[in-house]
């Protein structure tokens, strides 16, 4: 979606491993005639990183797994995520989830669109991003607080949560995923070994009422 982009390449560059905020030199954003080609320019340690990650697509929409060339990199363990001794009880979680909804107007609009957001315990949500693909919604958000003075928070998810989901919040140092919908085993397994915790949120809506 052709929102956050200079959020996305930050984002996308650093959960990928392939570069880290100050190893990125520049972004261009050029428009061309089918769509924008986000172009980002980065320093010479992270150049060689990137030959060696040897990725075949630019930014994934999907399954978020497509392109890996390999079982291994697809199962490739990001860094683990310090304990400091971030907690939320469970009416935080709710209340997370609930907030979540007063920061999508995107979705609002297309009743399309993914949002990944930080909720601290001090300020509720204070920082959310949105995109068709979810994977691009987390990259934006991880980017944008790329930019910002740390914050230590729980991740808030509208989608499902699954391994490579896990992979790009344990890459941000999200102590804590808090997520819509169901998760996959093997991102339970990721987020038990590398992250504090994952909390998965039923949220139950009729779809007709008296």
């Amino acid at each position: 979606s052709p929102a956050g982009l200079v959020d996305f390449a930050y984002g996308f560059s650093l959960t990928e491993g392939i570069a880290t905020p100050d190893e990125i030199d520049s972004v261009e954003i050029v428009e061309t005639p089918l769509g924008i080609d986000l172009q980002i320019w980065l320093k010479s340690p992270a150049e060689s990183r990137l030959s060696a990650r040897r990725r075949s697509m630019a930014g994934p929409v999907g399954c978020g797994l497509c392109g890996i060339d390999s079982l291994e990199e697809a199962r490739r363990a990001p860094r683990r995520v310090a304990d400091r001794g971030f907690t939320m009880t469970p009416a935080q979680i709710m209340s997370a989830m609930a907030e979540l909804t007063a920061h999508q107007p995107l979705h609002d609009i297309t009743r399309a669109a993914h949002a990944a957001a930080i909720w601290a315990a001090e300020g509720g949500i204070i920082t959310s991003r949105e995109d068709v693909g979810r994977h691009n919604a987390l990259d934006k958000l991880i980017g944008a607080l790329a930019q910002a003075a740390p914050v230590e928070g729980a991740l808030v998810l509208t989608c499902r949560t699954s391994i490579d989901m896990v992979q790009k919040a344990a890459a941000a140092g999200f102590p804590m995923i808090i997520a819509a919908s169901a998760p996959t085993a093997a991102a339970v397994e990721m987020a038990d070994e590398r992250l504090g915790s994952l909390a998965e949120v039923t949220v139950l809506v009729p779809l007709h009422s008296d």
